[in-house]
């Protein structure tokens, strides 16, 4: 006996009615939006509410209790992400369910089962506009046209003089602009030329070190010959003097 067991068991047993809903969970975070029969979106929402809620808490013992429900990562990270920043301020009520038609068929009543911040269509925050009332017609008709036009002269002259000042901003932003370029030009230029006279004085320096580098050597092999024929001469005077 089905004594005190108040909620709809949807035809199913527990194993087969936890695993649909738990599918039916992850699909909707996925999505943000499912269609599906009436029934079923009301077990859903009091099946997915409280992991909604529970995703608020943003700790290694949430996720892991989601998860026992859920049975996909996917589903978790993205729960925990993005759908956790959009419901931070909303204290319940996460999900929407928008009645539809019968289905063909077994004529069941069908409904769209979606995430209330992810609908834009429905959203209470846009700005309100301002209501505009007309005047009577006594009002306007009590302006001459001679006034008429003087206000549209003076609409013009207005357009025209901030239409001026606009042009003459952009070109004097244009001349800085062109300023600036050529300061920029003259300084690589600058830089160029410091940068080549450093080289050129780099390779003098070089050049003046291996002329003296080669004149020490000339000179070394000088001292080494003059040596050299000083004592072959002394050798050639002992074996005559021998």
């Amino acid at each position: 006996m089905r004594h005190g067991k108040k909620f709809n068991h949807l035809g199913r047993k527990a194993a087969h009615r936890k695993a649909m809903l738990s599918n039916m969970a992850c699909s909707l975070i996925e999505h943000k939006r499912i269609k599906t029969t009436l029934a079923k979106a009301k077990s859903l929402r009091v099946y997915i509410e409280p992991l909604i809620t529970k995703s608020k808490n943003d700790t290694t013992h949430s996720r892991r209790i989601v998860f026992s429900y859920l049975k996909q990562k996917n589903a978790v990270t993205e729960l925990f992400g993005d759908i956790s920043n959009k419901i931070a301020d909303r204290p319940g009520g996460y999900t929407r369910i928008i009645k539809l038609g019968n289905r063909l068929g077994d004529n069941a009543q069908m409904a769209y089962i979606e995430l209330v911040d992810y609908n834009e269509l429905y959203f209470t925050d846009k700005p309100k506009k301002k209501k505009t009332r007309r005047r009577g017609g006594a009002k306007s008709a009590s302006k001459t046209p001679a006034l008429e036009v003087a206000e549209k002269v003076e609409v013009v002259n207005e357009k025209s003089s901030k239409v001026k000042d606009s042009d003459e901003g952009i070109e004097t932003t244009v001349e800085k602009v062109e300023e600036e370029k050529v300061d920029e030009i003259i300084e690589e230029k600058n830089e160029t030329e410091s940068i080549e006279q450093s080289q050129e004085e780099k390779k003098e320096e070089d050049t003046e070190e291996k002329i003296e580098i080669e004149s020490r050597e000339e000179s070394q092999k000088k001292q080494k010959k003059s040596e050299k024929k000083e004592d072959s001469n002394e050798s050639s005077e002992e074996e005559k003097a021998d």
